[in-house]
């Protein structure tokens, strides 16, 4: 099942993309908290703007370095654990809203990325019980200022910026590990394709490990790590990240008005 937060009339709803996925199934409010309960209204999917699906309450939680190419790009190995850091919730920008480069860094790249949604309190969650705390699964665009990264020696900076995390278009519910592809696109070049079976740690294992560290809220969003192939976003650049069974993710890119 597909979900969307989407802006029609002036007004923020949600609502169920339809198997033809042509009309969206308006629902009362927002399924994370009030479940999914229709107002007997159906809009066409074209008529809407879609936006971020979700806005993270709390926090957007990411690991780095989880596919073991990506790890040797950057130059050294995956980590034995996951490698969490944070982006705070200003950085998040919906399907077709400008990425725009900061004008302290000359080196600003893409990292195409599943991300999850959870659903609900998770504290100590245990591996094998992940899936019980998860509402669905995005697309996300861990945007970083690579130069600032290598400069301050920690991400906070880098990663933060007001932007830099794209989600979209809608959240689904259930994602096949097996058989899912993510695939990253300026243009007309491909820079980045990935399997999801390759994470080096697994959507289970990044969920009870990151819960262990500190409590999971509904709507908190988790970035699993990027395929080897990161590289440049310049002014005028079109960004698209696929991801089987979810759909893609397409922002703009522009230089900051100074």
């Amino acid at each position: 099942m597909k979900i969307a937060r989407f802006s029609h009339d002036d007004t923020i709803s949600y609502g169920i993309v339809d198997e033809d996925e042509h009309e969206l199934v308006v629902l009362k409010a927002d399924p994370l908290f009030a479940g999914f309960d229709p107002t007997g209204e159906r809009v066409p999917l074209s008529a809407v703007k879609l936006l971020a699906p979700v806005i993270p309450r709390s926090k957007i939680v990411a690991v780095g370095k989880n596919y073991h190419e990506h790890a040797a790009e950057m130059g050294g190995e995956a980590p034995a654990e996951p490698l969490l850091f944070l982006k705070p919730n200003t950085s998040v920008i919906g399907p077709g809203d400008a990425i725009v480069l900061p004008p302290q860094s000359e080196q600003v790249e893409h990292e195409g990325e599943l991300a999850v949604v959870i659903g609900r309190i998770a504290r100590n969650v245990r591996e094998e019980d992940a899936e019980d705390v998860i509402f669905g699964y995005t697309i996300a665009n861990d945007v970083t200022a690579r130069d600032l990264q290598r400069r301050d020696g920690q991400w906070t900076r880098a990663k933060g910026f007001d932007t830099f995390c794209p989600l979209g278009p809608v959240i689904e519910t259930d994602v096949d590990f097996a058989a899912g592809t993510i695939e990253t696109r300026v243009g007309n070049d491909v820079r980045q394709q990935g399997r999801l079976a390759d994470l080096v740690h697994s959507v289970p294992a990044i969920v009870a490990y990151a819960s262990s560290v500190f409590t999971l809220l509904p709507g908190d969003v988790i970035l699993t790590g990027t395929p080897a192939g990161v590289g440049p976003l310049v002014d005028g650049d079109s960004v698209e990240v696929t991801v089987s069974g979810i759909g893609t993710l397409q922002n703009p890119v522009r230089a900051a008005v100074q």
